[in-house]
């Protein structure tokens, strides 16, 4: 199966006094996730499913990719901080697709890439990595990994 794994969009307020949790995405963070979303499409990424977690700044990054990718989209509250190899399976379970995206938070998916993988990486904010992985065996392949500069060429 193809997972994809983006990473949230800029959601940097130097002043944030509600919870960390709420954080949207910043103005630059939206548009930097339009031009990933564009490189995506150009690459003819075409996840059957993208499952977000449900904190703002990812829902946000999910619905932007969910719109160019013309994907359907679901929030599941276990890709919430703190989402890991146990809740990889569950999710995995729960929404069958051959081309999964997934929408998240850091260190989680470094992690769990890493450990799919054995490669040693960093997913950093609106970056995409593709795996090949077998979900029974929980080992994969890491086809490629993208910065969000990668966009704007």
């Amino acid at each position: 199966m193809e997972l994809y794994f983006l990473r949230h969009g800029e959601a940097d307020w130097p002043n944030w006094n509600k919870s960390d949790d709420e954080r949207p995405l910043t103005k630059r963070g939206k548009k930097e996730m339009r031009e990933v979303a564009k490189f995506l499409d150009r690459l003819k990424a075409r996840p059957d499913l993208i499952v977000t977690s449900p904190l703002p700044r990812a829902a946000q990054t999910a619905e932007i990719a969910a719109d160019y990718l013309k994907a359907k989209l679901r929030r599941d509250e276990l890709l919430a901080p703190g989402f890991g190899m146990t809740n990889l399976r569950t999710v995995l379970k729960r929404h069958r697709a051959k081309v999964l995206m997934l929408v998240g938070h850091e260190p989680d998916f470094t992690n769990i890439i890493s450990g799919l993988t054995c490669a040693s990486l960093k997913l950093s904010k609106a970056g995409v990595a593709l795996l090949d992985i077998d979900p029974e065996a929980e080992k994969g392949k890491l086809l490629w990994l993208f910065p969000p500069k990668f966009a704007k060429r």
